[in-house]
């Protein structure tokens, strides 16, 4: 049952907390539904979940569209350019811009609509070449570039760690981008605020949690394996 395993994850979640001795009210649960149907999201929304995160835009614009609307969207995937537009106004947190020119393009699309989007900074901390991110060496000078932009709020920061088969291996990482978090807060720049960590997926966010995770993005362990023939 796909609410049994959201319980699951839910008692680690508050376990991990009271390990890292944390507020648990600090630490977000998002169930990343991408290639799920919608009838699975309605069991873990009747069940209290409100924060769901796609990869695909068409995706999480589809289910946008069927799905109530005091859902907060999260755009975890790699973003194009060209489907910024139909983001906005629909997500809650883009939390994958690794790029200038992104964010400029998010800049445009959110001013068009008079309205502020938030975005996180996604760092590749472990460098891995399959993955998107920016090293931790150029967040600070692209923090500072984006944070001139009006039309966007940086929230903090997001990584994906490695897979791996031992979850303490990427406690490493955790802190890493946390100590970066800690790095950018001080300088105290305008629109930028270093309070949220997305990191940690279905197999490392309890580890992500101790080392100082606010969101974390689980999908296997509450919904299963997926399908991408879909």
């Amino acid at each position: 049952m796909i609410v049994d395993d959201l319980h699951e994850v839910q008692e680690n979640v508050l376990n991990a907390c009271k390990r890292a001795n944390r507020n648990p009210d600090e630490v977000t649960l998002i169930a990343v539904s991408k290639t799920k149907p919608v009838s699975m999201l309605e069991e873990v929304y009747a069940d209290g979940v409100r924060d769901f995160g796609e990869n695909k835009v068409q995706e999480l614009c589809d289910k946008y569209e069927v799905l109530p609307k005091d859902i907060r969207w999260h755009m975890i995937g790699h973003l194009q350019r060209n489907k910024v537009k139909y983001l906005i106004g629909k997500t809650c947190l883009i939390h994958s811009v690794d790029s200038v020119r992104l964010a400029e393009t998010i800049e445009h699309e959110a001013a068009k609509k008079d309205t502020i989007m938030s975005i996180l900074i996604e760092v590749n901390v472990a460098q891995e070449d399959s993955k998107f991110g920016l090293h931790v060496e150029e967040v600070m000078e692209m923090v500072e570039t984006i944070s001139k932009m009006p039309h966007i709020r940086i929230e903090g920061l997001m990584t994906i760690a490695p897979f791996v088969d031992d979850a303490e291996e990427n406690r490493t990482i955790f802190r890493q981008l946390k100590q970066l978090s800690v790095d950018i807060g001080s300088k105290n720049m305008n629109n930028v605020n270093m309070n949220v960590l997305s990191m940690g997926m279905s197999g490392d966010y309890q580890v992500a949690i101790e080392e100082g995770a606010t969101l974390v993005r689980v999908g296997t362990s509450i919904f299963g394996r997926r399908n991408y023939q879909v």
